[in-house]
């Protein structure tokens, strides 16, 4: 596990140097406020990667343990068992893993990798570990195989030579087998390199060697030499035995099959073109696609199965990739959504010389796992428990929520199971290894992600699970897009118009805002009942930044006339939302105007339980100038009020009522108080890059270089672009200035006030906060009825560099949650009086009692991507500032609740995680986590609550991460076990007959043939060998790997070994005293060496 140094920091000291406590009258009570978060409070490290392993390279299975490894093209490793039972390891060096195999039943993994290194790794503990590695330095690494129940793995290579290792000890044998020496003069040219290797199953002194060309080889361990060669005039790709070892089936790159003999080496018995189209005229029929791999399994029963990818006709177009199965008579072809990378057969046994019962097949391909059922008609496939379908659709953006209330998984688990598909196989997962962590930790916790077609799913992560519970389709509201001539050109992104760009969620009244890239909020209420829409409600809104254009527009919310006025009238637009023609689409000389970027369906739209449209709310452009895309959203149940802004301005809209409130643009907002001196400018007559950004940049393209600069710097150019808004391209560098965060609560808006009441605090992207104070209706029937009025109240708070998260303290130093109410069903029966008792709003604290003197009250926490500080309310004096970062500047902020405290928890572009205590901002803690590498992590990093965090380390992954020490201190024991002791099945009876005759499964001492007693040994300079950190734990895994080797060879001779709980004590005491393992093991090896086997 990669344990992070922490550069404790000194409380208190750099708390003098970077934090200004100004003397104020009100700064005394401070002092009565004890910190309880201190610096040992808090570690870093990785605690589970969730999604489909990106770009895999490799598989392999454990018929025994029944666990599945996947390789990746980047190094990493994942292994999968039973459902929440998973594993992430890496190789250090990053080099693509080429093939994998499993010691079977013995809780190891062999990893081959394309920078030629062969790695052991333990599966026997937690978190595994690399035992030994062996580095190839004069041959590249093509092929491995390493027989069932033998400690030498056969190592191919590009020159066509094999090598042998001894998985114990990862030291090479001196025994060879040369290319020159395996094709003698069979052939005038090299072979090519080796592509397969197998033992016969019924004698493992005969080794099948395929060699690329064509040409196949069956070795003679013993003898040293080539029993007989078989040539085809097609390379190779694959080859299998039947399990009685007197057939082999050979994939060619002509697409065909073909089926030999061992011992009739001049021809093959069968030749098969599985896809081609048989000529009459008996010539031999048209080359198809190469057929990467075919696997041959029999069964006792009924035909055997021949299974193989690839070998398509080369005239099936635009055909996606299959999987054939032929059994028998009859060949089935199975379409996959993505391209084959390997596949596995599952089967009953695990040994190669019995029938193999075949009941599954595991299929990896680039972007998906699928597991199909063998035994049913019509091979169903398995219904997959992991959560794979992370990037189903591209992640454009997440948030995380722990400690959520107890009643919301069930809620979203009982509406989202009845969006599952049918038609899976009724069969439990094959994959079933491993056993679950013991978890300890006891809350819900929620991840969110936003999707690029416009979906949003809600996943249970609760302890380190991740599993889905509920998708939601935004795109439903509006109207598909029509033939490409008939393009509406309102579009202000190129592809993808309905991604998600911002999630706004309050658990506990369950209440959703969605904001989308084409400039449009989607209001969202939780329903338990289906409900039919006949008119989805909308609003239109004219969001304008002019300096020397202060008229008010004509339609999609009016502005107010004069700044003091408080409030504004709905729009006709507005007070009508069943109409749903446009205002104007164009006035007559072409300019578009009035119009918004998608068109809302006019159809009555159907919703199933779980979230239901309440309103939508499109910008709309004004005079030619498209919207631009939204880059703060907030919604608040308490209050009934969304409110978003962009590099224009903001609007606050009442979704009870459906109407726009506020439609300011950020100057106005100031009011007399603007500190910067702005120049007019006209309006902009371009097209905003598409998506600007928004959907997975791929992973070379080089970004424009406005899109990565902070919005707020001028002349920085270094690092990354800012945050989750893709607003960056929008922001003109002179003179826009966007709204970035919002944060509802209710607390003191003015210096005079003496009471809290409710307000919008907004900031903006120069580092200034603006306070809107909220005068609301009483709750019930009046609030429906009666106006909200909304005014700015003059309050400003200057910050350096652009504002990211607000928060709100009590005068203990206790965390202010904004007000919410809690959920109720919006489609119950219309008992008015029910309702309005369950939607009385919810006061957020108890006001200090009267007899208190009137003192600091609250303290607003605000974390700008320069700094953060602590303001005491009323007064409005800053009590602590921190300068967070010099040099770069913080991509993500949030105020999280920790067991025993409160802090702030920042992410910097920088790769820096800090955290600094409330309300006195000391630092706590400060790693250099990782270096930002990529646009994707900047967007989807999220703090929680309780030390959490994630983001998404790939297109298909989730890392999640810890920053709480009791966190990293439990994780061993949360983590789930990959190795389980599993007693291997009996190996097959040879019969009577077959024993008496010779006709069963020959064995061989491999040990006499390849160890160095008789091989001698291996040249020095052919592979370096490096001991790998696996550790003690590593140690303990091996040395029970010793035993049970030891064990093995003993059950095989004593039938049924009455002499196992002698072995089983030898374990334990080798367990427990794993650091005289090698002296234990070398004793061993001396004792068992010159004994036969009837000395046993």
């Amino acid at each position: 596990m990669k344990k992070f140094n922490i550069r404790k920091v000194l409380d208190g000291l750099t708390a003098v140097s970077s934090s200004s406590a100004s003397p104020q009258p009100g700064n005394r009570e401070n002092d009565l406020i004890q910190e309880t978060l201190q610096s040992e409070h808090f570690q870093l490290c990785k605690t589970v990667r969730h999604g489909f392993p990106y770009q895999p390279s490799s598989m392999a299975f454990d018929p025994v343990q029944k666990i599945l490894a996947i390789g990746t093209q980047n190094g990493a490793l994942r292994l999968f068992g039973r459902p929440g039972v998973e594993c992430y390891c890496q190789h250090d060096s990053g080099a693509a893993v080429i093939q994998l195999q499993f010691l079977i039943n013995e809780g190891a993994l062999v990893s081959a990798l394309a920078d030629d290194s062969v790695h052991l790794w333990n599966l026997r503990q937690k978190r595994p570990a690399i035992l030994h590695s062996l580095k190839f330095n004069r041959e590249r690494i093509t092929f491995c195989h390493l027989p069932f129940q033998s400690k030498w793995l056969y190592v191919g290579t590009e020159r066509g030579n094999i090598h042998i290792v001894n998985v114990e000890s990862f030291t090479l044998s001196g025994y060879v087998i040369m290319w020159n020496k395996a094709i003698e003069l069979s052939s005038k040219a090299h072979p090519g390199p080796v592509v397969h290797i197998s033992d016969n199953p019924m004698d493992e002194g005969k080794l099948i060697i395929g060699f690329e060309s064509g040409i196949v080889v069956l070795w003679d361990l013993k003898s040293k030499k080539a029993d007989y060669r078989y040539t085809y005039d097609e390379a190779i790709h694959s080859v299998a035995w039947h399990h009685e070892g007197k057939q082999f089936i050979c994939s060619h790159s002509d697409g065909t099959l073909t089926i030999w003999n061992v011992k009739s080496p001049a021809k093959p018995a069968q030749t098969i073109t599985p896809h081609g189209k048989q000529p009459k005229d008996g010539k031999k029929p048209e080359p198809c696609k190469p057929i990467l791999k075919v696997e041959y399994k029999t069964t006792r029963a009924g035909d055997p199965f021949m299974i193989l990818s690839g070998g398509l006709s080369y005239d099936t177009v635009g055909r996606r990739p299959c999987l054939t199965v032929m059994h028998g008579k009859s060949t089935a072809v199975l379409e996959m959504d993505y391209p084959i990378v390997d596949f596995l057969t599952l089967c009953e046994t695990p040994y190669p010389n019995d029938f193999q019962e075949p009941y599954a097949v595991v299929v990896l391909l680039e972007k998906d796992l699928v597991v199909i059922d063998l035994a049913q008609n019509g091979y169903p496939i398995f219904e997959n428990p992991y959560p794979l379908t992370i990037h189903e659709s591209p992640v454009t953006c997440c948030e995380y929520f722990a400690d959520c209330p107890v009643d919301l998984i069930p809620a979203l688990y009982s509406v989202g199971s009845r969006q599952k598909r049918q038609g899976y196989s009724k069969k439990e997962w094959p994959i079933s290894g491993g056993n679950w962590g013991l978890g300890t930790q006891s809350y819900p916790e929620i991840i969110i992600t936003g999707h690029a077609d416009g979906s949003v799913k809600f996943w249970d992560a609760s302890a380190i699970m991740l599993q889905v519970l509920y998708k939601l389709k935004t795109a439903k509201v509006f109207e598909k897009a029509r033939n490409k001539e008939d393009k509406p050109n309102t579009d202000i992104v190129d592809e993808d118009p309905f991604a998600i760009q911002i999630l706004s969620w309050c658990p506990e009244s369950r209440m959703l805002c969605v904001a989308g890239v084409s400039a449009h909020v989607i209001v969202y209420r939780f329903s338990k009942q289906e409900v039919m829409t006949e008119v989805v409600q909308l609003l239109e809104v004219r969001l304008q930044y002019e300096l020397n254009d202060m008229e008010s527009p004509d339609a999609g919310g009016e502005q107010p006339p004069a700044l003091p006025t408080p409030g504004a009238t709905s729009s006709p637009q507005a007070s009508a939302p069943q109409s749903h023609p446009s205002t104007s689409s164009s006035s007559s000389d072409g300019i578009r105007d009035n119009v918004p970027c998608l068109k809302v369906r006019s159809t009555p739209l159907k919703q199933s339980p779980g979230y239901q449209v309440e309103l939508v709310v499109q910008l709309v452009w004004v005079s030619g100038e498209p919207p631009q895309q939204i880059t703060s959203l907030a919604v608040n149940s308490s209050y009934g009020l969304v409110v978003f802004g962009n590099s224009n301005g903001l609007a606050i809209v009442d979704y009870l009522q459906k109407t726009v409130l506020l439609n300011l643009g950020t100057i106005e907002l100031y009011g007399s108080n603007d500190p910067y001196q702005r120049q007019p400018r006209s309006p902009r007559k371009t097209r905003q890059p598409s998506g600007a950004g928004l959907c997975d940049i791929s992973e070379g393209s080089t970004t424009s270089e406005d899109r990565c600069k902070s919005p707020t710097s001028d002349n920085r150019d270094n690092s990354f672009s800012r945050s989750r808004s893709s607003s960056v391209t929008s922001i003109d560098k002179e003179s826009r200035e966007a709204i970035t965060a919002f944060h509802f609560c209710e607390t003191f808006t003015r210096k005079t006030d003496s009471a809290t009441t409710p307000s919008l605090w907004v900031g903006t992207s120069l580092g200034t906060v603006l306070v809107i104070a909220l005068n609301l209706p009483p709750a019930g029937e009046q609030r429906l009825l009666q106006p909200v009025i909304v005014s700015p109240s003059g309050t400003l708070i200057r910050l350096k560099g652009s504002i990211l998260r607000m928060a709100f303290l009590d005068a203990t130093g206790s965390f202010l949650p904004p007000a919410y109410e809690p959920w109720y069903e919006p489609n119950a029966p219309d008992d008015r009086d029910e309702k309005d008792k369950v939607r009385k709003r919810r006061p957020v604290s108890v006001s200090p009692s009267s007899s208190q003197e009137m003192n600091e009250n609250q303290y607003a926490v605000i974390c700008s991507e320069k700094q953060a500080k602590v303001i005491a309310l009323p007064s409005q004096t800053c009590i602590f500032k921190h300068n967070i970062t010099e040099t770069s500047f913080v991509l993500r902020a949030d105020v999280v609740q920790m067991s025993n405290g409160i802090c702030v928890a920042c992410f910097c572009a920088n790769g820096h995680i800090m955290t600094l205590s409330l309300p006195g901002l000391r630092p706590l803690l400060d790693v250099n986590y990782l270096p930002l590498t990529d646009m994707r992590i900047a967007r989807t990093f999220c703090f929680t609550n309780n030390g959490q965090a994630m983001y998404l380390t790939s297109p298909t992954e989730i890392q999640r991460i810890t920053y709480s020490q009791e966190t990293c201190e439990n994780l061993q024991e949360m983590l789930g076990e990959l190795f389980t002791p599993v007693e291997t099945p009996e190996a097959p009876n040879r019969g009577f007959f077959k024993g008496l005759f010779g006709g069963g499964a020959q064995s061989l001492d491999r040990e006499e043939l390849f160890g160095e007693s008789v091989a001698g040994k291996a040249s020095r300079s052919l592979a370096q060998h490096i001991p790998g950190p696996g550790g003690i734990e590593g140690m303990k895994g091996a040395a029970s790997g010793v035993v049970g080797d030891l064990a093995r060879a003993r059950i095989a001779l004593d039938e049924r070994g009455q002499k196992l709980s002698e072995l089983e004590e030898r374990t334990a005491a080798m367990m427990a005293s794993a650091d005289s393992f090698s002296k234990h093991a070398h004793d061993m090896m001396l004792k068992c060496k010159d004994k036969k086997w009837y000395q046993f």
